[in-house]
């Protein structure tokens, strides 16, 4: 397996750092002396890795994006389960890895999304494929349910799986503003219903 290079390491250490504090603090809100100060990287060094902060932004999300739908690819895969289970699997690892209130970076579709799809055409445009392949995914999982038997549900599977994904989103951002747990129960208790998924 090949080795990252030092300026490979360098890149993803600016990434991570910036990836940590945005997740806590938003785009705006936070300077590349920050970032830079987190990772361990000169001041000067930025400019070698990124043109602009904007184009940070942009690599900063698609490496994100890259990394969740590995894990959700990774959920996907696991044999012996239904199509039901995974996809239960898979909103159980949503609650966990977002339900902190300081998400140090686990949920910036979450943190990012408003914010920076006014601010930056670039970084729209990766949240969207990101978010795009989130959609996807949750659609094959629907469809493998209709085959499996394991869910049913009225409607055209990309629709559900969008309107899944809008739901939980929201979610997200309500748990943030009320400081509680339930609007994830409450997706979780419109998920069951709208895939027939009985309580475990």
């Amino acid at each position: 397996m090949a080795t990252a290079s030092p300026a490979q390491d360098t890149r993803s250490a600016i990434l991570s750092a910036g990836q940590a504090i945005m997740g806590r603090k938003g785009y705006s809100g936070v300077g590349l002396t920050e970032i830079l100060t987190a990772a361990g990287v000169p001041k000067g060094s930025f400019y070698h890795y990124f043109a602009s902060k904007d184009a940070f932004g942009e690599a900063m999300v698609a490496a994100y994006f890259e990394d969740y739908l590995a894990g959700m690819d990774a959920i996907i895969g696991r044999s012996g389960l239904t199509a039901a289970e995974r996809l239960m699997l898979y909103f159980a690892d949503w609650r966990e890895n977002q339900v902190a209130y300081d998400c140090q970076g686990r949920c910036l579709a979450v943190k990012l999304g408003a914010e920076v799809a006014d601010l930056s055409e670039p970084m729209r445009l990766a949240l969207k494929a990101g978010t795009g392949g989130v959609v996807s995914r949750l659609e094959a999982m629907l469809r493998a349910g209709i085959a499996d038997g394991s869910l049913r549900f009225e409607g055209h599977a990309g629709d559900v799986a969008a309107s899944l994904y809008n739901l939980w989103l929201g979610a997200s951002v309500m748990v943030k503003i009320e400081r509680s747990h339930e609007p994830f129960e409450a997706a979780l208790r419109t998920t069951r219903r709208m895939l027939a998924i009985s309580q475990a």
